[in-house]
């Protein structure tokens, strides 16, 4: 346990009595911010232009002639992602990561829509957020491998083996952080939009110790409970992860996942914080936003090694590795925490994954870790300062989201 000497179960951390994990879908740090100069490890600019760059594939009918071979960095057209679908596969990661060289990305079936990247023109709260509240530049998604493996860490310290989006109902040996929550008592939701994510692991469908209409809800409740102050020790808020980009529809997919709009997950983000800083248990909050991996989309920093999270083998099927995909992290997503004692103007450039989220938990409440994984993982405190008077005990004003209004024609 963190503290040895105290019971588990027991406070850790009084200043900070709510923690809330937002987990949006699908962009790597560069394709989200890249271009946030002087802040974080991002592009190499030049004269306001990024400089990375992968190869065009050899037998490639592209580019064109007179083109040079190698397709640098771009912007993004629009907010909408309809036009390529960049892919998210473990062999598909493997081919971008290229031994370290991160030079794979266009070569791989992502292609050319890799190299695109979002700025704070088309994303501008995420930008204003990762320049107010601390912004985490090596936090790395779990694993190389889809949504479900990596929210699955999330949740439960462990894909137990599972490297692509097709689930099983085995349990993991410790169980998840729900139900060490329940075991030590302390008040937790799922809030979801469309699909509860904790049905990733689908055996707790079958566990109404957890899955209950109490501590599984709809996201609206979210906005309730904030507003009254009733939140509980640990939320975990969940997008709507459809594709309707429907203009007013109530089922609009707002998780950033590709074919959507962006824009529609900014807005989503800003509606979440806007309702914490608003809410009276704001001064001791403590919110962690950040994406489940990468999509396909380009980063320069190759992914590290990482502690294995058990002896579990990768799960046979769709055509996934044989070998040992757990032992390193998935790509750079963009992170950040949002909090009263967050530091202004922080740059945490620690080794984080989505585990560290589960450290920073059991590190509050004084819990045994799941897996290896997380055992060994960072809990993200470097991102506040406890001791010192709080930075943002009024909260800040940041640029609201853009309207994800339709496209013309």
């Amino acid at each position: 346990m963190p503290n040895p000497n105290a019971p588990a179960g027991s406070d850790q951390l009084p200043q900070i009595t709510t923690i809330v994990a937002l987990m949006m879908e699908n962009h790597t740090y560069d394709n989200v911010l890249g271009m946030m100069q002087g802040r974080g490890n991002g592009f190499t600019v030049v004269n306001g232009a990024p400089t990375n760059s992968n190869p065009w594939p050899k037998k490639s009918v592209v580019p064109p002639p007179g083109k040079d071979a190698v397709l640098t960095a771009f912007p993004m057209p629009n907010p909408c992602q309809q036009a390529a679908h960049p892919y998210n596969t473990w062999l598909a990661g493997m081919t971008s990561f290229a031994g370290g060289k991160m030079d794979g990305f266009v070569k791989s079936q992502s292609g050319p829509v890799s190299m695109g990247y979002y700025d704070a023109t088309l994303m501008p709260f995420a930008n204003s957020l990762a320049q107010t509240f601390p912004v985490c530049d090596a936090y790395f998604s779990s694993v190389m491998a889809q949504t479900y493996p990596n929210r699955r860490f999330l949740m439960g310290g462990t894909s137990l083996g599972l490297v692509a989006d097709n689930l099983n109902s085995d349990k993991p040996p410790n169980g998840t952080i729900f139900e060490m929550l329940n075991t030590h008592g302390i008040s937790w939701k799922n809030y979801y939009s469309d699909l509860p994510s904790i049905l990733i692991w689908s055996y707790l469908a079958g566990d109404s110790s957890v899955y209950n209409s109490t501590n599984v809800v709809k996201v609206s409740e979210f906005f309730t409970d904030a507003a009254a102050g009733t939140l509980p020790g640990f939320s975990m808020i969940d997008p709507n992860f459809g594709s309707s980009l429907a203009e007013n529809s109530a089922e609009k997919g707002n998780s950033e996942e590709d074919p959507q709009d962006v824009q529609y997950g900014e807005e989503f983000m800003s509606q979440v914080i806007t309702a914490l800083m608003a809410s009276p248990q704001w001064p001791n909050t403590l919110l962690v936003w950040t994406y489940d991996e990468g999509g396909g989309y380009y980063d320069h920093v190759p992914p590290p090694k990482a502690v294995k999270p058990d002896h579990v083998a990768p799960l046979p099927g769709s055509g996934q590795p044989s070998g040992t995909p757990f032992g390193r992290y998935g790509f750079r997503v963009p992170s950040g925490v949002v909090s009263p004692y967050a530091k202004p103007n922080y740059v945490s450039s620690l080794t984080y994954d989505h585990t560290s989220i589960l450290k920073l938990v059991e590190t509050k409440w004084n819990l045994p870790a799941l897996t290896y994984r997380d055992a060994n993982a960072l809990d993200l405190l470097d991102c506040v300062d406890l001791v010192g008077a709080p930075a943002f005990l009024v909260p800040p004003v940041l640029s609201p989201a853009a309207d994800p209004a339709p496209l013309d024609g």
